[in-house]
């Protein structure tokens, strides 16, 4: 048996994750596993189609394929990503035809279902036979039952492979539509006052219906709002996953591209972003994910609080809610406010003139306003998991998040909250006296209300 490893980490074999691989290939000594280092090694297998050539004659001639990636910003780094997008441009997908697939990820659990959610996508695109995937704790390779249930894992793929087990798919195709966009004259009535408002793309003018809307929410305001192409921007490259940002926030790019004053100069002083792109596979292209990846010199604080962002989008994003949910989480833990998408998918110009006009008002009526809706469990889960992670076993590696997070109080343990554990350490005693607890469940309801009626009634 074969199996061919596509590894998404910059950092080739000094990668987390390449560990688990290793550790797999040393206890399945039988398989012939061989490894690309495809995101490290990107700019060649962009630059040389040869060498992007013999990487799918090895996948070709492979029984099954293992995607083994570290998280990056809820998906896979740009470089992988940049990987994927080169498959379906030269047109490669023949070789990944009913190949067995899984997945591999090494994280702190924050948001790998969606990095996964991802792949399996990919897999169903390219007719592969996808057998499951594994989500890895950084360190679990340290503790023998964790070990353990990796190896299982690693077993029961090669099993499926060997039975040739039937596969189900999750992900329906994409159903792209050919509406081009033709919006009407719009007559400026938007004042943005003081808000200064930025729009940021990827599409130039490559993507008709991306650059016409545009050029319609342009419109929508009575002075003139700024345009940033991310292509036009100095990025030398992705993020390289060395966190030499942990202790001050400061990258190893910093003096050799512009990513930097771009984002401190353009990005943080703005107080209305729009963010326009065209999906490209299922995500949007690498370029965007470049721009996400890159911004993490930030680590892990909300740089974006206060800010409302709006999203004009080319695409199905309606056929595509893991990216729906990727985006609206990204603004919830950046502590930023979701004004609303706009997408060509209605295939009606007026439809979508209107769309734009809303989410224009929206945008400044929102920020005048300083009106942020309250987080879901997106926003809420996964900032206590990064305030967790730096309050312990990442504090020394991410100094600079330890710094900011109890500068701004992020660090609310229930611990800290000693009058709600007292009243918790009373009512748990009187709970456990049969007569308290039966009279006390009689009153639940009127006693979860009865704090609520009296805003109700005074406030």
């Amino acid at each position: 048996m074969k199996i061919a490893v596509l590894n998404g980490s910059p950092k080739g074999d000094m990668s987390v994750t390449m560990q688990y691989v290793l550790y797999m290939q040393k206890k399945s000594p039988q398989i012939q596993m061989t490894i690309h280092h495809v995101a490290q090694r990107i700019h060649k297998l962009e630059k040389d189609e040869r060498s992007f050539q013999q990487l799918i004659d090895d996948i070709k001639s492979s029984d099954a394929v293992l995607w083994a990636f570290p998280l990056y910003f809820y998906l896979v780094c740009s470089q992988y990503k940049r990987f994927i997008e080169l498959i379906f441009e030269r047109g490669a997908e023949a070789s990944f035809l009913d190949k067995y697939a899984a997945s591999l990820s090494t994280s702190i659990h924050f948001f790998d279902h969606t990095a996964h959610y991802y792949i399996h996508a990919i897999c169903d695109d390219l007719h592969m036979r996808y057998a499951g995937d594994y989500s890895a704790r950084m360190y679990d390779l340290l503790k023998e039952k964790e070990r353990q249930r990796f190896l299982l894992f690693a077993e029961n793929f090669q099993d499926m492979i060997q039975r040739q087990v039937t596969t189900v798919k999750y992900y329906l195709p994409l159903k792209h539509h050919s509406f081009t966009y033709h919006p009407e004259e719009v007559r400026p009535s938007v004042d943005a006052g003081e808000n200064k408002v930025l729009v940021l793309t990827d599409a130039g003018h490559e993507n008709v219906n991306i650059a016409r809307m545009i050029h319609t929410l342009k419109s929508q305001f009575l002075r003139e709002i700024e345009v940033i192409d991310l292509n036009q921007i100095d990025i030398g490259g992705g993020c390289l996953g060395c966190i030499s940002c942990g202790y001050d926030n400061k990258c190893v790019y910093f003096g050799k591209d512009g990513y930097r004053d771009f984002f401190e100069d353009k990005v943080k002083k703005a107080d209305v972003i729009v963010i326009a792109g065209a999906m490209k596979d299922r995500y949007l292209s690498s370029r965007w994910k470049l721009f996400f990846d890159r911004s993490f010199y930030n680590t892990h604080q909300p740089v974006l609080t206060g800010k409302q962002i709006g999203f004009l989008v080319s695409g199905p994003l309606a056929q595509n809610q893991n990216l729906r949910q990727i985006l609206s989480a990204y603004l919830e833990c950046m502590g930023a406010n979701l004004a609303g998408f706009v997408t060509d998918e209605p295939g009606i110009s007026a439809v979508i003139d209107a769309q734009i006009h809303d989410l224009a008002q929206s945008l400044i009526r929102f920020s005048t306003q300083k009106y942020m809706k309250p987080n879901t469990f997106l926003g809420i889960a996964g900032v206590k998991i990064f305030r967790d992670e730096i309050w312990g076993s990442l504090r020394f590696v991410f100094l600079a998040d330890h710094r900011y997070y109890k500068r701004h109080g992020m660090y609310t343990f229930p611990h800290k909250d000693y009058k709600t554990r007292m009243r918790s350490f009373l009512m748990t005693l009187l709970m456990s006296i049969p007569a308290t607890r039966k009279s006390t469940e009689k009153r639940f309801k009127e006693k979860m209300i009865k704090p609520l009626q009296y805003v109700v009634k005074n406030k």
